[in-house]
């Protein structure tokens, strides 16, 4: 099993397990982390909004033109912010760190 960090919007964090094929959004309402995710996974909004740690950005894939495009409507967005939604568990994610943005 793959593990992955949320790191709460109060600077908690917390290790969960991250099943292999799952979202970070869908892993997030797995363990009742506060990650909204309005449109479901769909790539219509920006509510899954997180903001994954530096040192794992460049082990994602490359985030799409549609991604891209949702996150212009997110708030508070940094250079490695990413949609939940978009981004899936893979063993070599294991260990996986990412934040919560602080609510706008």
């Amino acid at each position: 099993m793959t593990h992955m960090i949320f790191i709460e919007r109060d600077g908690s964090r917390r290790e969960v397990d991250a099943p292999v094929g799952l979202s970070v959004l869908e892993i997030a309402h797995k363990h009742d982390i506060d990650l909204e995710g309005a449109c479901e996974g769909s790539l219509a909004c920006a509510t899954c909004h997180v903001v994954v740690d530096p040192e794992w950005a460049a082990k994602l894939s490359n985030s799409t033109d549609d991604e891209e495009d949702m996150l212009d409507l997110a708030f508070g967005l940094e250079k490695t912010s990413r949609l939940g939604c978009q981004i899936v568990m893979t063993e070599a994610l294991d260990g996986l760190t990412v934040r919560l943005p602080k609510a706008g």
